[in-house]
């Protein structure tokens, strides 16, 4: 440790150039997973939010739930047969309030349900983030689809679809106005059946996965995440390997007077692992101050374990990366490193 320490000391400059690398890296790295966890937030909390369960829609729909049509006549049946299951519809579409704004949102209806918000006919619950677009409680809103008006009555928290806030309406004002009584899916909490007759079983991941917009938005963007973090990996290796090539001369010397390869590891784990945690630790600061002072509009969410799993990446790819670089010092012969010059 003494001996890792005195190195840095001497060489200020390479040490706060890698430093300053780890920090600008894992910065990116945490923005942009910010990023992706709040498009993620943005396009499916509706689902995210829900406790673990599993979702049922039609074999005919092929994966798409837009397509899923479960017949009145089977809802009953579902529904009496499972008690903690709910029927459910999500169908895009818009209102506008008396002053004639318009918004786009994800109409949901739901069956009765101690999950999902209970509303009566003529009542709307809407995504809190419609506050931040003027709507409040008491305002009462139209459709081209609905003959009726409806009332908000509540705010739900963390429930968007499709990056539309959702709108819980109840189901004889769904049913008015898209003309059917099928609803498209079934939802099971902390429950699984896995053969329903007529009904392909998805957990909520696997459901997630059916939305388009959201499967290629998140593949996109973890790809860029892990690519970001691959090369952190080469980064810590390549520094690491110039550091040990420009040190083979006083490796040599340092073995020469009996110093272990062992102990010549350790210090540059040492280096390796105090460098990286500075680093580190002003990047989750940082970061954190980020989150905390970014635009109302701008879908970013990064939770704390997310930051230190990435932290935790960080030190372990650090950590390989250093130690293959450093399998030189172990071929280091003492009498032909002091001949090749000292640093």
């Amino acid at each position: 440790m003494n001996l890792a320490w005195k190195e840095i000391k001497k060489n200020k400059s390479k040490f706060f150039i890698f430093g300053l690398i780890v920090l600008l890296i894992s910065l990116l790295t945490f923005i942009i997973a910010g990023l992706a966890n709040g498009l993620s937030q943005d396009n499916a909390a509706l689902i995210k939010e829900l406790p673990d369960g599993h979702f049922y829609m039609t074999t005919e729909a092929e994966d798409n739930y837009a397509l899923s049509r479960i017949s009145s006549t089977q809802q009953k049946e579902l529904l009496k047969k499972y008690p903690n299951a709910t029927a459910l519809s999500i169908q895009m579409g818009m209102f506008h309030n008396a002053e004639g704004k318009q918004q786009s949102v994800a109409f949901v209806t739901t069956t009765e349900s101690d999950i999902f918000p209970k509303v009566a006919a003529g009542e709307m619950i809407v995504d809190s983030s419609l506050k931040e677009e003027g709507f409040k409680i008491g305002d009462i809103l139209t459709s081209n689809q609905f003959s009726g008006q409806w009332e908000i009555v509540g705010f739900s928290e963390q429930t968007k679809f499709n990056h539309a806030a959702v709108a819980f309406i109840h189901q004889e004002d769904f049913t008015e106005m898209y003309r059917t009584t099928d609803l498209q899916l079934l939802y099971l909490a902390n429950e699984e059946v896995k053969t329903i007759d007529g009904l392909t079983m998805y957990s909520n991941k696997d459901f997630l996965n059916t939305i388009p917009s959201y499967s290629a938005e998140q593949l996109s963007l973890n790809m860029i995440i892990w690519f970001l973090v691959v090369i952190s990996g080469m980064l810590f290796a390549i520094f690491f390997y110039m550091m040990n090539v420009q040190k083979i001369g006083l490796y040599g010397i340092l073995k020469a007077i009996g110093v272990k390869t062992s102990t010549l590891f350790i210090m540059m784990w040492t280096q390796m692992l105090l460098i990286s945690a500075i680093a580190l630790s002003t990047s989750l600061l940082l970061i954190q101050l980020f989150q905390n002072f970014a635009p109302q509009g701008m879908p970013f969410h990064l939770t704390l374990n997310t930051t230190l799993l990435f932290a935790a990446i960080f030190l372990i790819i650090g950590f390989f990366g250093a130690t293959l670089s450093g399998l030189q010092i172990k071929k280091v012969q003492p009498l032909q490193a002091i001949q090749q010059g000292e640093i």
